[in-house]
């Protein structure tokens, strides 16, 4: 693993954590010129993994869940960055940002996602894995909706540096604690939690609430229901019961 680029402590802008403050940088922007994301497909796989990442994440205040956010690694020179489809940085505040830069953060990303697109070139990935390599990233996977079903690359930090998994089917994350599936089968990846719950897309969350909304009002209407009835039977008992009073008999208790 190279170590010419590694970032250091050393030097480091010790942020209030929380709260934490991005104040705007021009010389580094938000935004490089090109969209969030190539296609649907690309873009609904990184809200997925980001929002799933991001609610797992939820209650701690020290890691930063980021999606297409650019990170800029060298304070000399505002064209050395990337944007990575998402990425996760521990031990940095959970906090809004302009963009991740990585001498006032203290150190890199520990784990990156990209998702595969038709402009991926080859090329273009094997630089980005070197870039991740050399700054010390931990975990970084590569996946493939679509052209290769099933298809998930990844690598772990070794002595070596980023060295490939053998197989990312049942693999576990030893930082997320996420387990991946790979069905043979396009847009089939499963990211489930340590608890088993898989990620879900955003549409299918809101299915989901739109389904117990539909269940809860059944639910309604059927307590709503049953209580008029048992109404209606005791209102009948109780006519039954005057009648036979009426007739000088005395009616059986319940």
């Amino acid at each position: 693993m190279s170590t010419a680029e590694r970032p250091s402590r050393r030097g480091a802008i010790e942020l209030a954590d929380p709260p934490y403050w991005d104040p705007f940088d021009p010389r580094f922007p938000d935004g490089d010129g090109e969209p969030m994301a190539d296609n649907q497909t690309q873009y609904k796989w990184m809200v997925t993994i980001a929002e799933g990442l991001d609610d797992l994440f939820r209650d701690r205040l020290d890691v930063l869940v980021a999606c297409d956010l650019l990170w800029y690694f060298d304070p000399t020179n505002p064209r050395r960055c990337v944007a990575p489809d998402v990425f996760v940085a521990f031990g940095r505040p959970r906090a809004l940002r302009h963009s991740y830069k990585e001498w006032l953060e203290g150190h890199a990303p520990q784990v990156v996602f990209e998702i595969h697109s038709p402009s991926n070139t080859p090329a273009e990935m094997d630089r980005k894995l070197k870039l991740y390599d050399d700054r010390g990233v931990e975990e970084y996977y590569y996946y493939f909706p679509e052209e290769a079903a099933g298809r998930l690359d990844g690598w772990l930090c070794g002595p070596s540096g980023l060295e490939p998994i053998a197989s990312t089917d049942g693999w576990t994350s030893p930082r997320l604690g996420v387990t991946f599936e790979t069905p043979p089968a396009d847009n089939a990846l499963v990211l489930r939690r340590p608890d088993g719950e898989a990620f879900q897309h955003v549409q299918e969350i809101m299915e989901d609430r739109r389904a117990a909304r539909r269940l809860a009002r059944l639910e309604r209407r059927r307590r709503k229901r049953a209580e008029e009835l048992a109404r209606e039977a005791s209102e009948r008992a109780e006519r039954y019961a005057a009648i036979l009073r009426q007739m000088g008999v005395e009616p059986d208790q319940p």
